[in-house]
């Protein structure tokens, strides 16, 4: 009985998140569609038809035996790899916003490092339970993960795609973590993704000037620091019930394309505080549910998997509401369920 609360706790927590997503996709674009398309419904209606393909999916792999995953897992994480590889192509991937890391068809796009997110974690989830004392060597254990890992982190970045590349790596990261990683390890691993991460930053002119905007937006207001200021502007009067729906002053041209990566700025401004509270309380049911499965769970890779996906999801929510209070660097993490 228990378990079916959880089940049916998380499952409600997951159509309220993302119904509102859907109405806060039509407040915060309705202006912006208006004037591109001269459709005020234009990203209503795609997003309406994602969140009911969505549910339908959301069923329909609810009655596939989970185990079917850790008997094709290989062959799932190939398959992840080649499509990384052919959107690399041009003429086979597009590109939106700077990346080549979208297939197009039609006017949707499908981007396949998400998938490979996904099939990353289904692999590690079965080789850790295959090995359970893993971690307890750092070269047998460890590297091949961490390998495969750096491999998939390395074409990603040949997109290039930062945000996606780092919510994978430290979705592994943290699921080495709880298979039992040695804490000197996970610390040395902090010490070399620091490394890497400033090497990353050297090496791309357009990253260093992100950073230079993170720690002070108004030394370019009208450039790389335009967005966190807008964005900023946006939340700071939403105050404890925000202006109400529909009421938003920044999506009307001062924040860039709002209904993305800043739809969050967006939320606060319309329902404020109380808003802010709401959200925040419906990701933490989903998380605590989800972890709750995991712990559940009768066997390592059920385990492994549910708190991977979770982590995974969590992680890349807690980026996104980061990016928009000004507490990191701007970075292309969506806002899952919304943006």
């Amino acid at each position: 009985m228990k378990n079916k609360q959880v089940e049916l706790s998380l499952l409600i927590s997951v159509i309220l998140i993302s119904l509102f997503g859907v109405i806060m996709i039509y407040s915060s674009s309705y202006i912006w569609a208006e004037y591109k398309y001269n459709d005020p419904y234009k990203y209503l209606k795609n997003q309406g038809l994602f969140f009911l393909l969505g549910t339908f999916l959301m069923i329909v792999v609810s009655k596939i035996n989970y185990k079917i995953y850790f008997k094709h897992s290989n062959k799932i994480l190939l398959t992840c790899i080649i499509l990384l590889i052919l959107v690399l192509i041009p003429g086979i991937g597009t590109v939106r916003n700077g990346s080549r890391s979208w297939f197009g068809i039609g006017s949707f796009g499908i981007q396949p490092s998400e998938f490979a997110k996904l099939g990353l974690i289904i692999f590690t989830s079965k080789y850790l339970s295959n090995n359970p004392n893993s971690m307890k060597n750092f070269k047998k254990g460890v590297v091949p993960i961490l390998l495969i890992t750096l491999c998939i982190f390395g074409i990603i970045m040949l997109q290039p795609d930062f945000g996606t590349g780092t919510i994978l790596v430290m979705t592994i990261i943290g699921l080495l973590f709880v298979a039992g990683l040695d804490i000197k390890i996970f610390l040395k691993f902090g010490i070399f993704g620091l490394l890497g991460i400033v090497i990353l930053i050297l090496v791309a002119p357009y990253r260093l000037k992100r950073i230079l905007s993170f720690l002070d937006p108004w030394s370019d207001p009208l450039g790389s620091g335009f967005q966190i200021i807008q964005s900023l502007y946006s939340i700071g009067p939403g105050g404890l019930f925000g202006l109400g729906f529909g009421n938003s002053i920044q999506k009307h041209f001062y924040l860039p394309e709002p209904q993305t990566d800043f739809i969050f700025s967006i939320i606060s401004e319309e329902f404020g505080f109380m808003g802010i509270l709401i959200i925040t309380a419906l990701f933490i049911i989903i998380f605590l549910n989800s972890l709750k499965i995991s712990i559940k769970c009768n066997d390592l890779f059920g385990k492994y998997l549910a708190f991977g996906i979770t982590f995974g999801l969590i992680f890349q929510s807690i980026l996104n509401l980061s990016v928009v209070v000004g507490l990191i660097p701007v970075t292309g993490y969506a806002l899952l369920l919304y943006s």
